[in-house]
């Protein structure tokens, strides 16, 4: 199976490392970052890497799309007529209902687009910040559409499975979205407001535990990438913002009544919910 990875950065990176490790070796890769190219075909993780690559999109089985959203739609509008009949395509993006219909209407019948997104990531950016462990015993979401073949989606879970990842659910574009939104993108504006609340100046460094390294983490952020995301699931993420307003202000309100009772009976409520997780 000749595999192509288009978007050799973090998250492209990582795939072709955990492929590599899975034991596939037609591994071939796009960027337009001649270093990228470079440090990926010294680490052996793919057998060559293409700026255009033209060539090797018609000789691949599976094509893996690691790009920012808007970028995946110009990939399959500028290649439409070279994709090998019968080839998988799959993307790794963090928005799906935004962009499926458009890339359906592009695609050739006899390719099929599984829509993919892996549960995990890395704040940082680039190649050398790539790591198949980032994989391991992650979730892995494939939002289905009427055009897939039961095949293909198994032979894809297949290799998904290999990578190291530990659950997969298959689920629709919409409720993708939805639940993405409360996940993913509200956990990032939390973290954002989070450090930009800090008042100016201040050594906050020296008193910080797990807790704030915890939330933070995601505060260093790819403002291109995630405001694309944004802005992409803007209705989903306004109605978790609203939600989550709710709660903070549930708690704003247990501290200005001096109800104890209720301020404990949030964080019981809380415990419980995340030991279900």
């Amino acid at each position: 199976m000749k595999i192509l990875i288009v978007g050799l950065g973090v998250i492209g990176g990582s795939y072709a490392m955990a492929l590599k490790a899975a034991g596939y070796e037609e591994i071939y890769g796009i960027d337009n970052n001649l270093e990228t190219l470079r440090k990926s075909e010294d680490l052996r993780i793919i057998k060559k890497g293409y700026v255009g690559g033209k060539e090797i999109i018609k000789e691949s089985d599976l094509i893996i799309i690691s790009l920012y959203p808007r970028l995946v739609k110009n990939f399959i509008e500028e290649n439409k007529n070279l994709f090998k009949e019968g080839s998988i395509i799959t993307d790794a993006t963090g928005i799906k209902g935004h962009f499926i219909d458009d890339i359906l209407n592009i695609l050739p019948s006899k390719v099929d687009f599984i829509f993919g997104h892996p549960m995990a990531g890395r704040e940082k950016r680039g190649i050398d910040y790539a790591s198949k462990e980032v994989f391991k015993g992650a979730n892995y979401l494939i939002t289905v559409t009427d055009r897939n073949k039961e095949e293909n989606i198994k032979l894809l879970e297949k290799i998904i499975y290999e990578m190291g990842f530990k659950r997969i659910k298959r689920i629709s574009p919409n409720y993708h979205d939805k639940m993405i939104a409360f996940t993913s993108q509200l956990p990032h504006a939390i973290a954002v407001a989070l450090v930009n609340s800090d008042e100016e100046g201040r050594d906050t460094g020296s008193f910080i535990g797990d807790s704030y390294r915890d939330l933070t983490r995601i505060a260093n952020i790819n403002e291109e990438l995630w405001s694309e995301l944004f802005f992409s699931n803007k209705n989903n993420l306004l109605e978790s913002l609203d939600n989550f307003l709710i709660e903070i202000n549930n708690l704003k309100k247990s501290l200005l009544e001096d109800d104890e009772e209720y301020l404990k009976e949030l964080f019981i409520k809380s415990s419980k919910r995340r030991e279900k997780l």
